[in-house]
């Protein structure tokens, strides 16, 4: 059976709480705001994945080697096309760039294709946004990353989280 899956940073719940509370502030009714246990940082999306693959998914974040990192959620976007809300750091550490770099090329060896967009790192607060403008965070969220999840994407309730998290990686250096 497969499952739709991605790398990603999961916030600690001091850092998904002000996330949520940034969600919240910003809402004026035009958006659907994101249940706070989804809010994340997609590191690289993998799509569908059947079972058999997992072995190698599992073997590339096993090799990993990465320091942890602190990332400054200081921004606001909006993408108008997929009508998204979205926090980012204005700034991207070696280490988060390097993180998203070594998980591409190993999960090239288990056949996925790179993605050839530029790297955004950002956490979508609202879907179906119609309109927001971008700014700055007043108070940045200093997220500190220590590690990083596999998760998975299904439909569940609509007031329950979207996302399971179904491993985890320390950051760490050799």
């Amino acid at each position: 059976m497969a499952e739709r899956l991605f790398f990603a940073l999961w916030p600690e719940r001091k850092v998904r709480d002000k996330l949520a509370r940034l969600a919240r502030s910003l809402n004026n009714g035009n958006g659907r705001i994101h249940n706070p246990h989804d809010l994340h940082i997609t590191l690289v999306f993998l799509g569908q994945v059947e079972a058999s693959r997992l072995p190698c998914v599992h073997d590339v974040a096993d090799n990993i080697v990465s320091s942890p990192f602190t990332l400054q959620m200081d921004g606001i976007g909006h993408w108008p096309r997929p009508r998204i809300l979205w926090c980012g750091p204005s700034g991207q550490p070696e280490a988060l760039q390097r993180l998203v770099k070594d998980l591409q090329q190993g999960l090239q060896d288990c056949g996925f294709e790179p993605e050839t967009r530029r790297y955004t790192p950002h956490v979508t607060l609202q879907r179906k946004v119609r309109h927001a403008e971008a700014g700055v965070i007043d108070n940045p969220i200093e997220w500190p990353a220590k590690e990083f999840v596999l998760a998975a994407s299904g439909g569940g309730a609509p007031d329950q989280p979207r996302y399971r998290i179904l491993h985890r990686w320390s950051l760490r250096l050799n």
